[in-house]
């Protein structure tokens, strides 16, 4: 394709916008694997899991999406916690998280896809939201509202994990027992208790992302596969238990798939985030602002 200013200039202000997005999808995937070590494979069906909780509340009870985030955001965490506290006795407590934990995570990915397409059926899913049907042009850009939102979305929720991460006991806790679990029960913590409410957290934010995913396009219950390389390619890029990182690999991610969508074609696309995997994983092993 030729090259064109107004092409580039859209494409480099959509990327920003999706990185935000990916901020959301990826976040969790921050917390549960680079903070917790937890290979939450089945993170992206939360994600799906939230996004038809989205649109239950839109079809059927007539709630805004985004009025409901909130709600859906504390059912997420406390349906989180109670899975940690399932996660950890038969997993963890018995030192046998890695390989069948990952098969748990596995078999909870295609329950929650297999129980989607029972109630939901297999046909795509959306809402239909006239206030995002406009968007907002600066000069020779012109960004969607439904990119916006979602950016916001993600920009705010990841502000709001980084306030109780810095600022409460309990977020001080879940970033101590990312880097030594031992030490944190020296000093009178739980570490147990610390990593509950962060796949609590982890949880809550994956529904978040479901909402602003319903919101950006339409979705059917096989969709959230096409996230996993995304959002663990993030959390490797970005490094690991990072959340700055996060949002910067966030954006290096969105930025690339839109320039290569414009000027490539999108089937090449998602090449994009397993791409810069495995170019980081050769170069920058403990990922961009990894220690």
């Amino acid at each position: 394709m030729e090259f064109s200013a107004d092409l580039f200039l859209n494409a480099i202000a959509s990327g920003i916008l999706l990185g935000g997005f990916y901020v959301a999808v990826a976040l969790g995937v921050t917390i549960a694997f680079g903070m917790l070590d937890i290979v939450n494979i089945a993170h992206p069906a939360f994600i799906i899991l939230g996004a038809f909780l989205a649109y239950f509340s839109a079809d059927k009870l007539g709630i805004d999406p985004l009025l409901a985030t909130i709600p859906l955001a504390a059912i997420g965490l406390v349906f989180g916690r109670l899975f940690y506290r399932a996660y950890y006795a038969c997993f963890e407590r018995r030192g046998d998280e890695s390989l069948q934990g990952l098969a748990f995570f596995f078999g909870i990915l295609f329950i929650v896809e297999i129980g989607l397409v029972l109630v939901f059926g297999v046909d795509y899913r959306t809402v239909n939201l006239a206030y995002l049907g406009s968007s907002v042009d600066i000069g020779l850009v012109s960004m969607p509202w439904r990119l916006i939102v979602p950016f916001l979305g993600g920009m705010i929720m990841l502000a709001a994990v980084q306030l109780y991460m810095s600022r409460t006991y309990t977020g001080r806790a879940i970033a101590a027992v990312a880097q030594d679990a031992g030490a944190l029960r020296m000093v009178g913590a739980d570490p147990i208790h610390a990593k509950e409410v962060a796949f609590g957290i982890a949880i809550a934010t994956a529904i978040v992302a479901g909402v602003m995913l319903i919101i950006i396009q339409p979705v059917e219950p096989s969709a959230g596969r096409e996230f996993i390389g995304r959002s663990f390619a993030i959390c490797v890029l970005g490094g690991m238990s990072s959340l700055p990182g996060t949002v910067l690999a966030s954006m290096i991610l969105g930025i690339a798939e839109t320039l290569t969508s414009t000027f490539v074609g999108p089937s090449w696309s998602p090449a994009v985030s397993f791409g810069l995997l495995l170019l980081t994983l050769a170069f920058r092993p403990a990922g961009i602002l990894g220690r």
